[in-house]
């Protein structure tokens, strides 16, 4: 196969890989519900059906969770100046995850009038997960603070989720890296030590024969000047 062709089928292949790896990879679900929230206010029991958006976007170790409204769900009897009215709300967790998330946003920026439906600004917070797998976000009780009082806005319709993410818990089980120490790092411990264990190598078995050979030459000079004396006494 010629170089060009060579490159071009590389290219394909590698292209095909990447699509592969996209389809492959996990994403999030995320659908429009419409929840119909029951409001208790304080002139009464108000209702309102509006569409929730939940979105959720990586951020570190966890993901901002930001929700979002298209309708207003209550009204006020008089004018809500601005930054009068701050909004709160929760989310319900389902799937691997439970419990709530509660999320909040900033207050109108802009004056409200009287009976008029408060549109809320989309409220946001932060999830870290605690458990890995397949985690649901389902609106839930919504908040109202305004001008010393509270209104309160429940679901009624049981809405189903608006946000699913496929979701790894942080600091998953950890190896064991510390603890005993390898049989390596023990020896080189004890060689530091200055604890030397017998060695019985090629060069060492030299050395003895040399010092061995050694002592028998010492040995045979000792014998001969021994012997040379002797016979010079003998001949005295």
């Amino acid at each position: 196969m010629s170089y060009p062709k060579r490159t071009a089928a590389l290219a394909s292949a590698a292209a095909l890989a990447g699509s592969a790896v996209l389809l492959a990879a996990p994403a999030a679900h995320a659908d429009v519900v419409d929840v119909d929230y029951r409001c208790q206010t304080p002139i009464g029991v108000k209702s309102a059906v509006s569409p929730i958006d939940i979105k959720g976007v990586k951020s570190g170790s966890g993901y901002k969770i930001t929700m979002s409204w298209q309708k207003g769900v209550s009204s006020s009897p008089v004018e809500l100046g601005k930054g009068a009215m701050s909004p709160s709300a929760t989310i319900a967790l389902g799937g691997a995850d439970s419990g709530t998330l509660a999320v909040s946003g900033p207050a109108n920026a802009a004056a409200i009038p009287a009976n008029t439906p408060i549109r809320i600004s989309d409220l946001s917070g932060s999830y870290t997960p605690k458990k890995s797998g397949k985690v649901t976000f389902t609106p839930g009780t919504l908040t109202i603070k305004a001008l010393g009082t509270t209104t309160t806005c429940t679901p009624a319709n049981s809405p189903k989720p608006s946000l699913t993410l496929d979701v790894t818990a942080a600091g998953g089980s950890s190896s064991s890296s510390g603890g005993a120490s390898s049989p390596s790092s023990s020896s080189s411990g004890g060689a530091s030590s200055g604890a030397q264990l017998p060695q019985t190598g090629p060069e060492d078995s030299a050395v003895a024969l040399g010092t061995l050979g050694g002592t028998v030459l010492l040995a045979g000079a000792a014998g001969v000047l021994w012997l040379t004396r002797r016979g010079q006494a003998a001949r005295r």
